[in-house]
């Protein structure tokens, strides 16, 4: 059974951190390009980062240079990085991984940005 379990979610003041964990059971991670979501309340979900097979990375516009997103291949776990963050960021963050036509996600961890 495949398995994505998101962890590392919680409740920050504006300008801290935190390190969201997506890690993987039931499949290799390392063949899979690996995307984070966010949704926030009454809005759709957005991509926020993806991390290829490769290791190529991408950013949404509204995170590039705060978020940075990492594989640690050996552990089938996938980081987001997140720093400077902002109560707009406030959401439920979503782990995503697809090859060809198999496409997994997990269940979702929230993020709670707020003085």
């Amino acid at each position: 059974q495949v398995q994505l379990v998101e962890s590392g979610g919680g409740l920050v003041q504006p300008g801290g951190s935190l390190r969201l964990s997506c890690a993987a059971s039931g499949i290799t991670l390392s063949i899979y390009n690996v995307r984070w979501y966010c949704q926030a309340p009454g809005k759709e979900r957005e991509l926020v980062a993806t991390i290829t097979t490769g290791g190529g990375t991408f950013y949404s516009e509204s995170v590039k240079g705060r978020f940075t997103i990492s594989r640690d291949n050996a552990k089938s776990t996938v980081y987001l990085q997140m720093n400077s963050l902002k109560p707009e960021d406030t959401a439920v963050y979503y782990c995503y991984a697809e090859r060809a036509l198999r496409q997994y996600w997990g269940q979702g961890t929230q993020v709670t940005v707020s003085s």
